[in-house]
């Protein structure tokens, strides 16, 4: 069965840093389409964080660029969203996805204050 298990969210102050994991099972995180995070505040629609190619090119959205790094460990079938310089701002549910085949994880919450 795929699977896809986020961990790492918590609470931080602003300027902090988290780095979240998602552990795949039941598919490659290695792909030839972007595989990567996506954030969702209440009332909104998800939204594009950072993705990740088959040859490790990586996406980021601009209000992200420079703060998160997109990483992937293939031999863990894990991807990874160093996160920091926090922002309030950055408040959201963080889901990891491999969306052109339809799965999402469960979500992890991510609070800056």
């Amino acid at each position: 069965q795929v699977q896809l298990v986020e961990s790492g969210g918590g609470s931080v102050q602003a300027g902090g840093s988290l780095r979240l994991s998602c552990a795949g099972t039941g598919i490659h995180l290695s792909s030839a389409f972007c595989v990567g995070w996506f954030r969702q505040v209440p009332g909104k629609e998800r939204e594009g964080v950072a993705c990740i190619d088959s040859d490790a090119d990586t996406t980021y959205a601009e209000d992200v660029l420079g703060r998160f790094t997109i990483s992937r460990d293939n031999a863990k079938n894990t991807l990874y969203l160093q996160m920091s310089s926090l922002e309030p701002e950055d408040t959201a549910v963080y889901y990891c996805a491999a969306a052109a085949f339809g799965y999402w994880g469960q979500g992890t919450q991510v609070t800056v204050s």
